[in-house]
């Protein structure tokens, strides 16, 4: 790794590429709330529906700590086979459906920012700023050139991160509800962090090789290779991008939940809890919107980071 990298002016590079091409951060951000909302309408509308299926009553259901109500649940809808596959069959239908619309849509935001980055000089340098300036390389014709282009690798690359999650969330069941009464809050914080650190792994490999088809257009198995080698040539940098990006994420959901405590207390201000909604919708929509800026701007950072890896790959090759 250079000595003198640095993953602020990195990240501030990847803020500049992303705030320029800031089209892609709303249609990311639709594309984000959409998902949610095609998948919570299933999930939502389903369990009311298994609960009065199977004899239950749903506010009673609600009563229970996660863990109870995620065993009765499970319980009372192996007993009824039908039922249970309905169940799995709707929310599988959503999230293949909506995960496919996410995946179309990186295809294009993903390009067009790789695209920019490898078009723009260093702007992160502030004697730079007066004669280098962001090389945008969003329009509606790029976006759509992208998503026809790259859209079908982009997707069957989700499939491999669906296929991740699921094994990945069997497993975490697996432990947590086989674990035994003794050790039953033991096994579930230890199974827990072990997740949560292994889904940030996952992100980030996933991340890297949807950075790495957009700048060398290459299928999947390539992508992954070259990502392998990125890992192991480049992992200092990686890691310290990866670190700061996790730290202003943290920084970032600390802010909104500071946020919506304040708004919690002006719903109980005589008149003002009017206010309330349209507050919390604007602060959600605010949250969404840094939330793909950020998410962005680390897609510019990482291929930032593979294409300085790749110019030293390919001046040290005689």
């Amino acid at each position: 790794m250079d000595p003198s990298f640095s993953p602020r002016r990195t990240l501030k590079r990847g803020a500049l590429i992303a705030a320029a091409n800031w089209p892609t951060i709303v249609i990311q951000a639709s594309a984000d709330a959409i998902f949610k909302v095609v998948v919570a309408l299933p999930v939502v509308g389903g369990i009311v529906l298994a609960a009065l299926v199977i004899g239950a009553e749903p506010a009673a259901l609600l009563t229970l700590d996660v863990r109870d109500m995620g065993t009765t649940v499970f319980a009372l809808l192996t007993a009824r086979p039908a039922t249970l596959a309905a169940f799995i069959a709707a929310v599988g239908t959503a999230v293949v459906g909506a995960s496919t619309l996410a995946f179309l849509v990186k295809a294009g935001t993903v390009t067009i920012v790789v695209t920019s980055e490898r078009t723009t000089g260093p702007v992160e340098d502030p004697e730079s700023l007066d004669s280098v300036t962001v090389s945008p390389r969003f329009s509606v014709e790029q976006f759509n050139v992208a998503v026809r282009r790259f859209g079908p690798r982009f997707v069957r690359l989700g499939c491999g991160l669906l296929a991740a999650y699921a094994a990945s969330g069997a497993a975490y069941f697996q432990v947590v509800f086989g674990a035994g009464a003794a050790g039953a809050w033991a096994s579930a914080a230890a199974a827990t962090a072990s997740l949560v650190i292994w889904i940030t792994v996952v992100n980030l490999l996933y991340l890297l090789a949807q950075v790495v088809m957009a700048a060398e257009d290459c299928g999947v198995l390539s992508a992954c290779r070259r990502v392998v080698v990125l890992v192991v040539r480049a992992w200092p940098a990686v890691i310290r991008v990866c670190a700061l990006v996790l730290a202003i994420i943290a920084g970032a959901t600390i802010a909104s939940l500071l946020a919506t405590a304040a708004l919690g207390f002006v719903a109980f201000v005589p008149f003002f809890w009017l206010a309330v909604l349209p507050l919390q919708l604007g602060a959600w929509v605010v949250r969404a919107l840094v939330q793909q800026f950020i998410s962005l701007g680390a897609v510019a950072a990482y291929a930032s980071v593979y294409r300085e890896q790749r110019s030293r790959t390919m001046t040290a090759v005689p």
